[in-house]
């Protein structure tokens, strides 16, 4: 189908679509896809299109396959809500028919917009794009098209097994990224986007599947620019023999007569919950040979990945949610002793601080300053940021860092995870928004009455985002972090 966009007036609409009266707006975002016709919702100066199905359900026969595409109807259909978030042990109503998208576009604005796709983090086991914390209203309001994705996650979205072994076994999850990716291309145009102009960001596990991304020849073609927060740039992925090994535990909890494709949903999840309390990490992506080639630092470092503007950062403590788990087991497989950390950082008084600045540092710090020296190195622009700032009513009691940044880049408040920002904390997070804005639409973060950022070429420049300021400098971490790269 021709996409267009088109806006109805309350009169055409309530002719057309009994269930749309309630909806308290006088005109009606109308989007036409290749899937069909559909109507969104307005609050404020932003339409949006929730539960927009980019692929189709992976359920029955379709269950461990790669994204098919999704079914075309000539019926007008709303996207008011959210789809169901994808199925995973802790989320009640989670479901396996779960791949969706969200659209927020600036109301009334004409395009083509500059188009940001974010995926969010969860370790690949947990998270959805429908929390309310990454709602895209306040970047839209900026003239942007705001995309945010669910994909499979779990044993759903990564099991490895000989007998599923057809389209790339493994890294479905990554296989519904790239679906949604496709689906933008196709279909963003409808919206006012513009499907030229398209960067992916996104934290944790999310940053880790854009570089992926960038990586893969199968869908480098698909976005122009990308923003890694929180990477944990060194961490090696499952070989295809370990993701079988831990496939062959889940078929034989399951029984090995039964029909991976025709269990119950439920049964499945009970399996991958007691693999994932033996190992966390027991599902992600997997190097197949085919769409993960290799680890994402080995990838930069030869050049493999696509040379695009890049913003990478971290901030300066990443424990929280899991941390103290992952912090347990860093420790534990790096062999440091608490006499060691003591050494390296004597200015700290307390155990568990020092062994947060040395989780922090090896995970994410130093991996996030080689991949950036590294894309710096391969000629394409590269800004690094460390975020260090703690909102003001946080300061007597801060918690771990761990996502920080992503309120003040959504600017999101007052909901579960969003706490009430103050102003000066408001005055950061329009100077991050802005930061991220400008480079989704050029590729260059800088603009008027922002703090310079200093491009990362050829040296440790980055932005440093503090209680104090925000400022371009050489890293001071530098020194200390150098020892995890040796």
């Amino acid at each position: 189908m021709r996409s267009v966009f088109a806006l109805f007036a309350t009169s055409l609409v309530l002719c057309c679509v009994g269930p749309v009266v309630a909806q308290p707006v006088g005109q009606f975002p109308f989007a036409l896809t290749r899937e069909g016709q559909m109507l969104g919702a307005v609050e404020g100066e932003v339409a949006s299109f929730k539960g927009l199905a980019y692929a189709a359900a992976p359920i029955g026969p379709l269950r461990w396959r790669p994204p098919q595409a999704a079914p075309e109807s000539s019926e007008m259909r709303t996207a008011y809500a959210y789809g169901a978030p994808c199925l995973q042990p802790s989320l009640p109503g989670s479901s396996e028919d779960c791949l969706t998208l969200n659209v927020f576009r600036p109301f009334g604005v004409d395009g083509p917009l500059p188009v940001m796709m974010f995926i969010h983090d969860g370790a690949f086991v947990s998270g959805t794009a429908n929390d309310p914390l990454f709602d895209g209203a306040r970047l839209a309001q900026a003239g942007l098209i705001v995309v945010t994705v669910n994909f499979r996650l779990g044993a759903f979205g990564w099991l490895s097994d000989p007998a599923l072994s057809e389209g790339g076994s493994g890294n479905y999850g990554l296989m519904d990224q790239i679906a949604a990716l496709h689906w933008v291309h196709d279909n963003i145009a409808a919206f006012g986007g513009d499907p030229n102009n398209v960067t992916l960001f996104g934290g944790g596990a999310g940053a880790t599947s854009i570089a992926l991304l960038m990586l893969s020849a199968q869908s480098r073609a698909l976005f122009q620019k990308a923003i890694l927060q929180s990477i944990p740039g060194r961490a090696r992925l499952r070989s295809a023999q370990e993701a079988e090994i831990v496939g062959r535990q889940f078929v034989a909890a399951l029984g090995r007569q039964a029909d991976l494709r025709a269990a119950e949903p439920q049964r499945l999840l009970a399996v991958e919950k007691h693999l994932l309390e033996k190992s966390p990490r027991s599902f992600g992506p997997t190097i197949d040979g085919r769409l993960v080639v290799e680890d994402v630092a080995a990838g930069f470092a030869a050049g493999h990945e696509s040379r695009i503007p890049l913003i990478i950062g971290s901030n300066d403590d990443e424990t929280g949610f899991d941390g103290e788990l992952d912090l347990r087991e860093e420790l534990a497989s790096s062999g440091t002793t608490s006499d060691e950390l003591r050494r390296v950082s004597p200015e700290l008084a307390r155990p568990s601080d020092r062994a947060a600045r040395f989780y922090t540092d090896k995970v994410f710090s130093e991996p996030v300053k080689l991949l950036a020296r590294l894309h710096a190195g391969s000629g394409a622009p590269t800004f690094r940021y460390r975020f260090a700032y703690v909102p003001e009513a946080r300061r007597a009691n801060p918690e771990g860092g761990r996502g920080r940044e992503l309120q003040f880049i959504f600017g999101v408040e007052g909901m579960p995870g969003a706490g009430i920002l103050s102003r000066a904390d408001r005055e950061v997070a329009n100077r991050m928004r802005a930061y991220w804005i400008n480079f989704a639409k050029s590729g260059d973060p800088n603009g008027a009455d922002l703090p310079h950022w200093d491009a990362a070429a050829g040296s440790d420049r980055l932005l440093l985002i503090t209680n104090d300021r925000i400022a371009s400098g050489d890293d001071p971490w530098s020194e200390r972090l150098d020892r995890f790269g040796r």
